[in-house]
Parts: structure tokens; sequence; C-alpha cells
């Protein structure tokens, strides 16, 4: 059988057509009452939870990098590996674990004035003292690396024979052997 409109139904034996229509037309069930819950607020949820930790995480790890470099270029570790930067860092630790030596202002009369006259404020010398006349093979280096920190004027007429007084930055136990030094012989610098 076919019915008046485009689309056909097929017909059983059993059931007969839709009598009251087709089934958009069937009532709607009774409404139903829905439970009260809490609202939700969600944040973001774990996924966001996990993407700021990762976020922080690498945030601290940038930093402690940074701050890991900036330490490295100050003590010299960074610079060539065994080079200059690795003499400076090594220096540095070794001034580190020693307690700072103090230093005291040692007048030492040194035998030639000439050579004094080469010599600058800031000049590091070893000083050499002599055994008296006739005595070279007893020389001996009495402080090394002392730092110069005053030397005379220059003047035309001074008498050289004498010898010049300079004034040497050394610790103190090496300013008494300066002391002591020169009381029996006659000192000479040799610029480090």
């Amino acid at each position: 059988m076919r019915s008046s409109g485009s689309h056909s139904f097929p017909q059983t034996a059993s059931a007969p057509p839709y009598a009251d229509g087709p089934p958009d037309a069937l009532p709607a069930p009774p409404p139903c009452g829905v439970p009260a819950f809490p609202p939700l607020r969600v944040r973001g949820g774990a996924g966001q939870r996990l993407r700021r930790a990762v976020w922080r995480q690498r945030r601290s790890m940038a930093a402690g990098l940074a701050l890991t470099a900036a330490a490295l270029a100050v003590s010299g570790l960074a610079g060539g590996g065994g080079g200059h930067g690795g003499d400076t860092a090594r220096a540095a630790s070794r001034e580190r674990a020693s307690p700072p030596v103090r230093l005291v202002s040692a007048p030492v009369r040194i035998a030639d004035a000439e050579t004094v006259r080469l010599l600058r404020p800031g000049d590091r010398v070893d000083v050499v003292a002599s055994g008296g006349p006739g005595a070279a093979a007893q020389a001996r280096v009495v402080a090394r690396g002392a730092r110069v920190e005053r030397v005379p004027a220059a003047e035309a007429g001074s008498p050289s024979g004498e010898g010049a007084l300079i004034v040497l930055a050394v610790p103190r136990a090496t300013a008494a052997g300066l002391a002591g030094a020169g009381i029996s012989g006659g000192f000479a610098v040799v610029l480090c």
C-alpha cells in the first residue's frame, strides 16, 4: 500500500499503520526533578596544573644555570681550561684558604743607586743579600716578590757610593729577615 505522501511505509499484517499520526507527534514524557549539586569551579584542570609546574621548574632551572655561569665567569674557571683563567682560579682559591698576610713597610738600602733609578712604586722585586765583601758565594734571596712602595727622588748631585734607600711592602717575618741581613752585608734587587 501507498500513502498519500511521498514516503511509503511498509505494512505488516499484525500492526496497523500509525493511527494517531507520525511518531514525532507523540506526547513528551512528564518532567522529572534534577537533584541539587554544588556548583563546579574548573580552574584549568590537572593538565593546566602540570603545565604550570613544568614552567616553574624551567624558570628555576634557568635561574640556577645563570647563577652558575656568573659564578664561573667571576672565578675564572670558564676561561680555557688550565690557561691563564685556571691559574687565576688556583691563586684565588689559595688566597681564600689561607688567612690574609699583613704587610709592613721595610726600608732597605740597595748598594747600587743606579739600579734604584730603574724602579717605580708598584714594581715587584726579589731582594738578594750578600754575606759581605768577597763572599759572593754566600748570596741568598731574602725576599721574593716584594712590592716597591717608595723610591728616592732622582737628584743630579747625589753621591752613588752609599747606595739608595727604598721602601718595600713585605710580610712581618720577611721584614725581620731583611733587617737582620742588612746588618751584615749589602742588598741587590732583581726585577720580577
